[in-house]
């Protein structure tokens, strides 16, 4: 009785469509092998050195930036349903021509063609679950979809280390068949979701569509705010790793203080989701980007190894509160023809953020220190909650007006 009650409460005004998304996204996100071994696999299988398989990597996250701006378009221009089928079935091609090539030049271009198709379906889901959640829902929705990216991502690399170990082309099959299988839900079990009057509506030139952005402040600055949230973010990758090991410590101490992060959503993204879910959405991300803040600031402290760990803690709580707000936010802020490209901006300023945050964290590291950096990242989670308290006043202002507004013709 207890788990039928537990579970009921999770599952209770989420609908089968939805639910269909989350295990699809499950099994895509377990057979995600590839990109955390793609720079190993270079550099091992194709002798290629360590800069410029750097560079290659890269490419993917270009690819994956320049998507979710393109992949929002799409998914309003053409529909949620035919955007994911795009990606979920030209996505395996590429990953099986990278694990085939040779030659440089195809795998760097293969490198950034499965980066932009591999991303091209996310402003499609995201669109999808706010056609589908009403909005009292939708940050128990995005919470528990960012469990089920990571529960996938937390298990892939234990996978794909076995299967290295064998073939490294295992790898890139089982990427390529899990993302295969996504497409097969998605082409079975999963009907187009767009509103009628956001298809009519989307058909507007695009001219038209970019000049109602301009009277979109709240989006731009909520999307800047997510760069920003994002290059803090980066530091637990990049900075965190250079700054334990200048303080004595080995890279598995690193591997256990970063454990904390994945377990830690694991453990607690379900419930903690659902009691965000009735917070005031811009106070629980200012929270957040404190939170973040002084995770990284107390960094700066750290001297053991349960310390380090207990900083991990501190932020990751703002990382989950923030994964299953912002999404609904921008659901929120949506006109319904525009919910493709919406989601397509915020994503694609968290991905930039994946390029600024080592260039900018690497270098105030190099040539300031650890202390400043840690510094600078507490005064910027600061920064960071004062301008999200800032937004909310304009955002419910920019609602209610949304509500009353009829769809863009």
């Amino acid at each position: 009785m207890f788990f039928r009650d537990r579970f009921g409460s999770i599952t209770k005004s989420l609908p089968s469509t939805y639910w269909i998304l989350w295990i699809g996204t499950v099994i895509n996100r377990l057979g995600g092998f590839v990109i955390p071994f793609l720079t190993l696999y270079l550099t091992s299988q194709r002798n290629i050195s360590p800069s410029r398989a750097a560079f290659m990597v890269a490419l993917f996250g270009a690819g994956s930036f320049l998507s979710q701006l393109s992949g929002g378009e799409m998914t309003d221009r053409l529909g949620r349903r035919p955007v994911m089928l795009l990606s979920f079935f030209i996505t395996p091609l590429a990953i099986i021509i990278l694990g085939l090539a040779q030659a440089i030049w195809l795998i760097s271009l293969m490198t950034l063609l499965a980066g932009y198709f591999t991303d091209l379906y996310r402003p499609a889901v995201n669109a999808s679950i706010a056609d589908l959640v009403p909005s009292e829902d939708r940050t128990r929705a995005f919470g528990y979809l960012y469990w089920a990216i990571n529960l996938g991502a937390a298990l892939a690399p234990i996978l794909a280390g076995f299967m290295a170990h064998y073939n490294y082309f295992l790898l890139f099959l089982g990427d390529a068949v899990t993302t295969f299988i996504f497409g097969l839900l998605v082409f079975r079990r999963i009907p187009e979701t767009q509103p009628i009057e956001a298809i009519h509506a989307a058909r507007v030139p695009f001219a038209n569509r970019l000049h109602q952005l301009r009277g979109e402040p709240v989006l731009i600055m909520f999307s800047l705010l997510a760069l920003v949230f994002g290059t803090i973010y980066m530091q637990g990758n990049v900075t965190l790793p250079l700054d334990m090991q200048a303080k004595g410590f080995f890279p598995d101490d690193y591997g256990l203080a970063i454990a904390v992060n994945g377990a830690l959503i694991v453990l607690i993204t379900l419930q903690l989701s659902k009691l965000v879910s009735r917070w005031p959405r811009f106070g629980a991300m200012a929270f957040a980007g404190f939170l973040l803040g002084a995770g990284f600031g107390l960094t700066g402290l750290a001297r053991t190894l349960p310390f380090f760990g207990l900083t991990v803690v501190v932020w990751t709580l703002g990382e989950i509160i923030a994964a299953s707000l912002a999404p609904a936010i921008i659901s929120d802020l949506a006109p319904v023809e525009l919910r493709g490209l919406y989601q397509g901006i915020f994503g694609s300023a968290w991905g930039l953020s994946f390029f600024i945050g080592p260039i900018l964290g690497g270098l105030v590291y190099e040539e300031y220190g650890s202390g400043t950096l840690w510094l600078f990242c507490f005064i910027t989670g600061i920064i960071l909650a004062t301008g999200y308290l800032a937004l909310s006043a304009p955002a419910n202002r920019r609602l209610a007006i949304k509500s009353k507004s009829p769809a863009l013709e």
